[in-house]
């Protein structure tokens, strides 16, 4: 169970939240939303006991399973497999059985003797902890999210971003069905926006997951699927009030319930609005008269009481208004690479590829997860260097590159310096325009780029490309995080843009909008006329 009390929460001067009281008991399936920006993240760090609250306090019952939206760094030496295991403290025992397996291959007499005798004792706490089997549990749940045995013999700093939050979703749900099987306190599950990363198939098989999750749950997920399959109740964050309204229901009763609420809001306030002027205007005429000047004034005093006693109509949530750059004049080619490989340790993921960007042409990067797109996005961008072959710039080339764990952003720096360091030639208050059309106020100009959301993060990288004149944009998963307006805002923009894209997705609305003409198949390197046929793989690559 998770209390908080007399919670309040804010970002920087501004009030995300004033003086809540919520809980999440064992059965609740709760879907936290609201717009990008209104404080979903920090109100799920604070439960999570990951931040501070202002004001208030959270007390917590049983342990608590956190999928934060960027991928934890945790010891990176670690090998993915043992991560997982690491949920119920088998990684140490599988280390040890295959350390005392070589050390009987290599021994003899009575040292064999001892070595076999350890074994035996270490298999038997293994077994214990339900051994094997969970070994086995823990392979279905990483396959069922699309870690594949190669993955999860690596390091943890050979992964993506991406796969390291799936090894770090695999590992909590490994933990909750430990939990839930041995009787005791249910794990409570935090995630912020799980199905980063996923792809279709992963997607169905976590949805199937949470439906029958007997634990508490709090989700934050643009997914409306998702929400509608597995939620039992509702959190509305409203950015407007700094309020949490609570919706007792389904995913689809609430949307019919907060539709009824709006309506009854406008009513109200169209109501005090009507009184409260008929009101002003009668003590207008009754001021004029010095007898009656203590009336006058009483009936301004409740027509202003009338007004501040009503909740604040929440307009209609604004939207980023998204316009990748007019591209900077280039050459007939920009951008080429010839013979490109990339390797960890003894993993291979790519070899031999070769491509050229024209000016204006339009790519889309295709493979399964953890094929190399992001990878091959990174050199291409100059983020890290091939093991063979090389990049090269055409004539004219200004590159825009955008990462989809936010890297090109400096978490300690402010959004204000995160946007002229991406522009430093460019004027300030054209700059200040500009990240008031990506919704960031005046306040937040100050704020560390760390604090932000997975939205407003994607919102500050985008605000850099646009203050760019690119004429190459690498947009790597551009769509994640968004809410559906500020989506569509980015699939208008990817029609309306003139230079070139490499687009790396599993948004097929994406794809559809950049209209492509190639398609670059990893990790083989195979590049083909783009066909609709293609368009089924993007959302199971």
């Amino acid at each position: 169970m998770i209390t908080a009390t007399g919670l309040e929460l804010r970002a920087g001067a501004r009030i995300l939240l004033a003086d809540t009281n919520v809980r999440l008991q064992h059965g609740d399936r709760i879907g936290l939303v609201g717009r990008n920006g209104a404080g979903k993240t920090t109100t799920l760090r604070v439960l999570a006991d990951e931040g501070i609250p202002y004001a208030g306090s959270v007390s917590r019952k049983g342990p608590i399973g956190y999928l934060p939206q960027d991928p934890r760094e945790g010891d990176l030496d670690m090998i993915a497999r043992d991560r997982v295991l690491s949920a119920r403290g088998l990684d140490v025992m599988v280390s040890q059985l295959a350390k005392v397996q070589i050390q009987m291959s290599e021994l003899t007499g009575s040292q064999l003797d001892d070595a076999t005798n350890r074994y035996g004792q270490i298999e038997e706490r293994f077994s214990s902890m339900g051994g094997y089997a969970a070994e086995s549990e823990a392979a279905r749940i990483c396959s069922n999210l699309g870690l594949a045995d190669r993955i999860l013999e690596q390091p943890m700093r050979t992964l993506s971003g991406g796969q390291r939050r799936r090894v770090e979703l695999a590992r909590i749900l490994f933990a909750a069905e430990a939990d839930a099987g041995a009787g005791g306190q249910s794990t409570q599950l935090l995630l912020d926006e799980p199905t980063n990363h996923l792809d279709a198939d992963s997607i169905t098989w976590l949805r199937d997951f949470l439906k029958t999750f007997s634990g508490g749950l709090i989700i934050i997920s643009h997914d409306v699927e998702l929400l509608a399959a597995v939620v039992n109740k509702v959190w509305f964050l409203d950015a407007v009030r700094g309020e949490l309204d609570v919706y007792n229901m389904t995913w689809g009763r609430y949307l019919e319930a907060r539709s009824t609420d709006e309506q009854r809001r406008r009513r109200e306030r169209a109501n005090a609005e009507k009184k409260a002027s008929a009101l002003m205007l009668q003590a207008a005429k009754l001021g004029a008269k010095a007898t009656k000047a203590a009336a006058a004034h009483q009936m301004v005093n409740r027509a202003e009481k009338l007004l501040s006693s009503l909740d604040e109509v929440r307009v209609s949530d604004r939207v980023a208004k998204i316009r990748f750059p007019n591209p900077a004049a280039c050459g007939k080619t920009p951008l080429t690479a010839s013979n490109l490989s990339k390797t960890y340790g003894s993993l291979e993921i790519f070899t031999g590829v070769d491509l050229a960007i024209d000016r204006g042409s339009r790519v889309v990067v295709l493979g399964f997860n953890g094929a190399g797109k992001t990878t091959l996005l990174k050199l291409l961008g100059g983020r890290e260097k091939p093991d063979t072959g090389e990049v090269e710039a055409g004539h004219g080339l200004k590159l825009g590159y955008y990462a989809q764990e936010h890297e090109t952003l400096d978490p300690d720096a402010t959004v204000w310096e995160n946007t002229r360091h991406a522009a430093p030639d460019a004027n300030a208050q054209e700059l200040r325009n500009l990240l008031g059309t990506f919704l960031f106020t005046s306040e937040q100009m100050d704020q560390p780029a760390g604090t932000l959301s997975g939205g407003e993060k994607t919102r500050l990288a985008l605000a850099g490309l646009v203050s760019s004149a690119a004429n190459v944009l690498l947009l790597d998963e551009p769509t994640n995080n968004l809410d559906p307006a500020s989506r569509e805002q980015v699939l208008d923009a990817l029609r309306r843009y003139a230079g070139a894209v490499v687009l790396v997705t599993h948004d097929p609305g994406a794809v559809s909008a950049l209209h492509p003409e190639r398609v670059i198949l990893l990790p083989d390197g195979t590049e083909d006329h783009w066909s609709a046929d293609y368009l089924e793989l993007v959302e199971l690559a």
